[in-house]
């Protein structure tokens, strides 16, 4: 497994080794001690959820506040997405910044977006299947959003109308929103 740094050091790209041939491929998705090492600290996942999504979907930015922050370790298992992560602890020299990654079913790569930080991604194929490991359960009254076009925060993600749900198109704008 080849761990990749990102502009924010927290952020880490987990990219697998692919073993292929004639028969298809196989690739180890997740190795707990591998993991565990990257990130510098035990860390248990408690939920795994999917989700499917059309071309032009933007899902985001979600977050939940403590004490039931979740990190997560997120992939595409069809389709291409492109994944971000904005860090939202306020003592953090990366406070307000955010990272973008491509994922999917065909680079296999995975993103670990650890608790402190909002997500959200926007499908780039016809449908992506998105999955991801959670290390806390979701909890409604800790959810959060920030709105996907905030002005502060910048994110550069290459639409200018997605489709949202309502909550999404609802979600407060990043200096109104309640921070780690």
């Amino acid at each position: 497994m080849n761990v990749i740094k990102t502009a924010i050091p927290d952020v880490l790209i987990f990219e697998p080794r692919v073993f292929g041939d004639e028969r298809g491929f196989f690739f180890e998705s997740f190795n707990q001690n591998v993991f565990e090492e990257a990130v510098g600290r035990k860390v248990t996942f408690v939920q795994d959820n999917h989700s499917k999504s059309t071309r032009g979907v933007l899902r985001g930015l979600h977050y939940q506040l403590a004490p039931y922050a979740q990190g997560k370790l997120v992939r595409c298992v069809a389709g291409e997405v492109f994944d971000v992560a904005v860090d939202i602890r306020r003592d953090s020299a990366t406070f307000g910044q955010w990272v973008g990654v491509n994922l999917s079913a065909e680079n296999k790569r995975q993103l670990w977006i650890p608790e402190g930080f909002a997500h959200g991604f926007y499908v780039l194929s016809e449908t992506a299947e998105f999955v991801y490991k959670t290390t806390n359960f979701y909890s409604k009254e800790h959810d959060r959003g920030i709105i996907w076009n905030d002005e502060k925060i910048n994110i550069n993600w290459g639409v200018k109308e997605p489709i949202l749900s309502e909550k999404d198109s609802t979600n407060r704008l990043f200096e109104e929103v309640e921070y780690f």
